[in-house]
């Protein structure tokens, strides 16, 4: 009996070690590992190389799993069926009490195995994977040496599966946006990274998602000149409007032929020469770009043609809004610069937010907390997005009910939403199917 349960448990550790091995060696980060390597562990680069072709490896684990396993069945069995088929005996006949034995016996080893060398292991690989996959990497090393013809006969079985069902069996090590904005977020919680560095980082990855519309000036805020302007009705409109950039067009703002640089402006004011947008040496040739690229596909443009402004315009030419070099930096940066800006989202309380027409409707949806809109690739805006779920130019008090929010307009200029009332209401399903309210008069 006694010789039996030693081996019982022999078994059980040495299930235990070939779980802790297979844990260890998966959860392992590669980044530590490298850094072990770098400090001169050979062991730290051993499990290196094993991370990049795990096939033997963990052919002996399961080689070592399986045989263990069966092997503590058939031992248990017999060693334990017995004592309890005579327990059973005093109360049960013969052939149940044996029944009865032989489910106890099963039960009993089953569950020392999985409390011992399957959940306890594992649970502990997971908790320090580095550290255990250094002390098992030689053990399994040595493990790998004695069982190499079994190792190449089950690898070259798997790897002819592999192929026949057309996957790889390299592990793909190449990390994605994703995989950093989620470090990103655990460095913050954990107190290595302000909020703010953070969301500076997360706006950088959402440059390739974001429109150049969600950073532009809008059309009706443009200050723009006509070719033909006289000097006095140039300097008048610097005045009232003060712009590092003039757009300047023959006949209306739709036929842009360049751009003059206030700089340009304010020297020839200061050296009391004239002003006249004739001048092919005042006016600039200007950046024109479509209005579906993305911000990181404007700072391109830019950095290609060496310029910081551009027109937008969209697919039957018409402009609808000029970009700076500025403007897609502002978007990046968040709260950290422009802070005389006026904010395009103001909370009321916990439960309600002023909103501009204008703003991103990625900045909505992260003020939110939503993942996402109806219709969301129709549209950049607050104000698009009101557009689409009305089917028509809201008016004001107009109103739109989805996810939980209700999205009120509260003012409108001309055809402009200016501001949106967004507040909260009893909570709903993101997939509930949106309502929208006209009632109310412009």
């Amino acid at each position: 009996m006694l010789e039996n349960a030693f081996l019982i448990f022999a078994l059980i550790a040495a299930s235990g070690f070939f779980s802790v091995a297979e844990i260890s060696l998966a959860a392992s980060r590669r980044l530590r590992l490298r850094q072990m390597a770098d400090d001169g562990d050979v062991r730290a680069a051993r499990v290196l190389r094993t991370q990049e072709q795990p096939g033997d490896y963990f052919t002996v684990v399961q080689i070592g799993q399986n045989a263990v396993a069966i092997l503590g069945g058939i031992v248990g069995e017999g060693a334990l069926s017995p004592h309890f088929t005579q327990l059973f005996g005093w109360w049960l006949a013969p052939s149940t009490a044996q029944t009865a034995g032989f489910l106890c016996s099963f039960l009993v080893i089953t569950s020392l195995f999985i409390l011992f060398s399957d959940l306890f292991p594992k649970r502990l690989g997971m908790a320090e994977p580095e550290r255990l996959a250094l002390r098992v990497s030689q053990p399994m090393a040595l493990c790998m040496a004695l069982l190499r013809p079994l190792v190449w006969f089950y690898s070259r079985c798997a790897d002819a599966l592999f192929r026949l069902l057309g996957l790889s069996s390299l592990r793909d090590e190449r990390v994605t946006s994703d995989d950093i904005l989620a470090m990103m977020e655990a460095g913050t919680r954990a107190g290595l990274l302000d909020a703010s560095e953070q969301q500076v980082i997360t706006n950088v990855f959402e440059l390739d998602t974001r429109t150049v519309g969600s950073a532009m000036s809008q059309r009706e805020r443009i200050a723009f000149f006509l070719r033909d302007d006289p000097d006095d009705v140039i300097r008048v409109r610097i005045a009232a409007e003060p712009f590092s950039t003039y757009p300047v067009c023959e006949g209306d703002i739709d036929h842009v032929v360049g751009y003059v640089d206030a700089k340009d402006l304010f020297q020839r004011i200061l050296n009391n020469q004239p002003i006249s947008l004739q001048d092919d040496t005042l006016v600039r040739k200007v950046l024109v770009v479509p209005d579906r690229l993305t911000l990181s596909e404007v700072l391109e443009q830019f950095r290609q043609v060496h310029e910081d402004f551009a027109v937008i315009v969209n697919e039957y030419s018409l402009v609808v809004g000029v970009v700076t070099l500025n403007d897609v930096m502002s978007t990046v940066m968040g709260d950290l610069v422009g802070p005389d800006d006026e904010e395009q989202i103001v909370q009321r309380d916990a439960d309600s937010w002023l909103i501009d027409g204008v703003t991103p409707i990625e900045d909505v949806l992260r003020t939110l907390a939503l993942d996402a809109l109806p219709h969301d690739a129709q549209y950049d805006t607050l104000a698009g997005f009101l557009m689409v779920m009305l089917r028509r130019v809201p008016r004001r008090t107009d109103s739109v009910v989805w996810g939980g929010y209700k999205f009120e307009v509260l003012d409108v200029d001309r055809y402009r939403i200016d501001q949106v009332m967004v507040s909260r209401t009893t909570p709903s399903a993101g997939s509930a199917p949106p309502t929208a309210a006209g009632n109310s008069t412009a």
